[in-house]
């Protein structure tokens, strides 16, 4: 019987008593499943919970037997080496003593002779041609995830949770993920924000604050199904304003009606020669009934105000995030920057970047991709002055923001009204309240640490403090800046730069991303081995 997973009335709270699930009921077939939602939302600690790492709080979990989770970051052990990843360190080791002579009858009936040739498919398959003995600390960040994802397939596990699997990796190593995944027939639970990752999925499982909601079909059927929600949602919100009004406005009628009434009766009571006592318990019907009006009143006006509240919050949660950005004013044919012969590197004795040539002019917007190694940081280093180059000249000509995948421009102790005054030291108050305020930091949010802020709160707090300027600036740096974000921060930032008029220089593996940006130009750099000479 193919595997299945079974989430009954599943609940969840972070150490602090956050609840991140309550009483979730999801199940899981033998098919691969994104799953995807704001951060936040609990994508990461749904996958732990089947995983057996940590324990719900209520609930159950029914579960295949062999599980095995691919997390974000692969922290390689010291000393250790390829082989430690797949749980084969013992059978190696049987296999040097064999090969040594110094193996026993027993031991060489154990032996696996067929393990380095099946390790090193297994590594092939995921796109790593390396040897099951070669340091882990030898290897990328992008090499170390392809790795340790090659080990989990070795296992064969009824069950493959995947946590963001393409972060930190080039076009060929998405490409040989997004293959892998293709070709897993077993059950598959994808977290990942790649929507060309996303777009071979059989179904997509959406966490939000209102729980979760699965959507058969791949990630463009799901942003299909997202539209139409959406439209509804935003209908319901402009009935629910409708409702309140009427209901005001019936409200402010009956209590007009009430007052003439009122009115009259007072008058009547001065001029009429019935006896006191039946004036005075008419008197008191009538103020019975006017305070049974104004509670019936006060209900529907209640309940109007709920309704409007529900329709505001559950718009708030799918409703796509925008940011605006003020014009920069750069004319089209000004020289942005240029470089002339640029060589450099970290190492002097093999510079990655040789003999580069590059010329922006007004708003221009160029992409560099290349493999993992081949200098695309290495060469916003350059540009940005953080590096100096062992030969040729770089020549900025404008006022630049770099914004990096870890929006290191932020610093984290610091509120974000205080980092948007530290990096615009000629704005004041009122300009930095203005400028966060433009990016949904509003209020009280201005004074919260950028510590303490999500991925997709932190772009915007980043973006906010370089873009969010009366005037912002004319060129605008990109280094991975989707790696960490979510799908609907992602979708954001598309949208505020597409309203950028200044230039843009974007590194980037995410090609979704660049051909939703409009770049004008690709510039493409090579391995260490081949010499990277611009365009």
């Amino acid at each position: 019987m193919p595997a299945t997973i079974t989430l009954s009335n599943l609940s969840y709270a972070t150490p602090d008593g956050t609840p991140l699930f309550t009483d979730l009921n999801l199940g899981f077939g033998p098919e691969r499943t994104g799953l995807v939602g704001r951060n936040g939302t609990g994508k990461t600690t749904l996958l732990r919970l089947i995983a057996g790492e940590i324990a719900p709080q209520s609930g159950s979990i029914h579960a295949p037997p062999r599980v095995v989770l691919l997390r974000q970051d692969v922290e390689p052990a010291p000393e250790g080496v390829i082989a430690d990843l797949f749980d084969a360190s013992p059978a190696r080791a049987l296999l040097d003593r064999a090969e040594a002579g110094l193996a026993s009858a027993e031991d060489l009936a154990q032996a696996d002779w067929t393990l380095p040739a099946r390790m090193e498919s297994a590594l092939l398959r995921c796109g790593l041609s390396a040897a099951p003995d070669q340091p882990l600390a030898s290897l990328s960040g992008g090499q170390r995830t392809r790795a340790a994802l090659a080990a989990l397939i070795f296992a064969e596990p009824d069950l493959l949770l995947l946590d963001e699997p393409t972060n930190n990796l080039d076009r060929d190593g998405r490409r040989a993920v997004a293959e892998l995944i293709r070709g897993w027939r077993g059950v598959a639970i994808v977290v990942s924000h790649d929507r060309e990752l996303l777009e071979g999925m059989d179904a997509i499982v959406e966490l939000t604050g209102l729980g979760a909601t699965r959507y058969g079909g791949n990630y463009s059927a799901y942003r299909a199904l997202k539209q139409v929600e959406l439209d509804a949602a935003r209908r319901d919100l402009a009935d629910a304003e409708k409702a309140r009004t009427e209901t005001r406005r019936r409200a402010q009628q009956a209590a007009e009606r009430k007052a003439r009434k009122d009115r009259a009766g007072r008058r009547l009571h001065l001029k009429d020669d019935q006896p006191r006592v039946i004036l005075d318990a008419w008197k008191d019907q009538a103020e019975a009934a006017g305070r049974a009006h104004v509670r019936l009143r006060e209900a529907r006006n209640a309940e109007a105000e709920a309704a409007l509240t529900a329709a505001r919050e559950k718009l708030e949660v799918i409703e796509p995030l925008r940011m605006r950005i003020a014009p920069t004013g750069l004319p089209p044919g000004k020289l942005v920057l240029r470089l002339d012969g640029v060589t450099g590197g970290h190492d002097p004795a093999r510079p990655v970047i040789r003999d580069f040539d590059l010329t922006l002019t007004g708003p221009e917007r160029v992409a560099i991709h290349g493999p993992n190694g081949s200098g695309k940081t290495t060469l916003l280093a350059l540009v940005t002055g953080r590096l100096a180059p062992l030969q040729g000249t770089v020549d900025l000509r404008v006022p630049f923001a770099l914004l990096d995948q870890h929006l290191s421009l932020l610093d984290p102790a610091w509120t974000l009204r205080e980092n948007f005054l530290r990096l615009n030291p000629q704005a004041g108050e009122n300009d930095a309240r203005a400028a966060l305020a433009r990016f949904r930091f509003r209020a009280d949010d201005a004074l919260r640490q950028a510590g303490s802020l999500s991925g997709g709160e932190r772009l915007r707090a980043g973006l906010a403090c370089t873009l969010g300027q009366a005037v912002p600036v004319p060129l605008l740096i990109l280094d991975e800046p989707t790696n960490h974000l979510d799908l609907d921060a992602t979708e954001a930032l598309e949208a505020a730069l597409t309203g950028y008029d200044g230039a843009l220089l974007v590194v980037s593996h995410d090609a979704a991303f660049l051909d939703r940006l409009g770049v004008t130009r690709r510039i493409g750099l090579q391995p260490l081995s081949e010499a990277n000479t611009g365009a």
